[in-house]
């Protein structure tokens, strides 16, 4: 069996403001820590359920925060780090992977009660693909269903665990290692207890019966940005369609050019800023 995980850092415990996933600042390396153990928890509840390899994508940020010394010590475990990644989040997936897990995720941006919420980035306020809303856990797991790989495995805050069953189905296995008050507040399961509950759902998730999330084509996207100005470079997308002050659409029949589409667009819109 082989594995792929897809790793954030705002949904893993002890986690609930920016400044912790941002390298220089103060609480960066006790963040990083924390993320590289809960990916270890999941590794090896992988590998006692018989994983032969297990493929880890570090997806936050600069992609650059898991610490490959301290990952488990295995010939069937290798790390992607760095960025940019043509499929950024999920570079790297494909039909090769029995299943796909997304370990320290967060909610869509929008969402209440939840750490740390957001879609990509700060530019972004609601993404759709199909009519469905999506976050990352989303967008990436359409990616997944892409390659007939499915997602059976979703950690995070309490709000994303929600989300992601309500797209996925019952059958996702989920384990919610804190509870959002705010954005920047939660009540949080000491690392230790959130390891061990990761390790257990990760073994039950490779021997879970679950289908692939797979979107019909052609595949429709729609973002709305929180400016204009965001949309304003998003449009320059070839193929792209402006529906009104913030909102941008495209259609494609393949969802990798969708995916790259819309990366584009986020990474597009990041230079109104500079």
């Amino acid at each position: 069996m082989n594995i792929y995980i897809s790793a954030d850092i705002e949904g893993v415990s002890g986690v609930v403001h920016p400044q912790q996933g941002r390298i220089g600042e103060r609480e960066y390396d006790r963040a990083r820590r924390l993320m590289t153990e809960e990916v270890n928890a999941a590794i090896l509840g992988a590998i006692q359920a018989g994983a032969k390899r297990i493929v880890v994508n570090d997806a936050h940020g600069p992609m650059r925060n898991l610490l490959i010394e301290e990952l488990h010590a295995s010939d069937s475990v290798e790390l992607i780090t760095g960025t940019p990644k043509p499929y950024s989040m999920v570079q790297g997936l494909d039909g090769s992977f029995d299943r796909a897990f997304f370990v320290g995720y967060h909610s869509r941006a929008g969402t209440q009660a939840s750490t740390l919420d957001h879609t990509f980035s700060g530019s972004v306020f609601r993404v759709w693909l199909n009519d469905t809303e999506v976050g990352e856990v989303g967008l990436n797991a359409a990616l997944a269903g892409y390659y007939g790989v499915p997602v059976a495995l979703v950690t995070g805050d309490q709000r994303v665990t929600e989300e992601a069953r309500a797209l996925l189905g019952d059958e996702l296995i989920t384990v919610a290692v804190k509870e959002g008050y705010s954005r920047y507040a939660a009540r949080c399961l000491v690392p230790e207890e959130a390891r061990r509950r990761i390790r257990q759902a990760a073994e039950r998730a490779c021997l879970t019966s679950i289908q692939p999330w797979r979107l019909e084509a052609p595949v429709h996207l729609a973002v709305e940005f929180t400016t204009s100005g965001y949309a304003d470079m998003a449009e320059l997308i070839p193929g792209s369609q402006r529906v009104d002050a913030r909102r941008i659409e495209f259609t494609h029949e393949d969802y990798l050019v969708v995916y790259r589409a819309f990366r584009a667009m986020v990474a597009l819109a990041s230079l109104v800023d500079r």
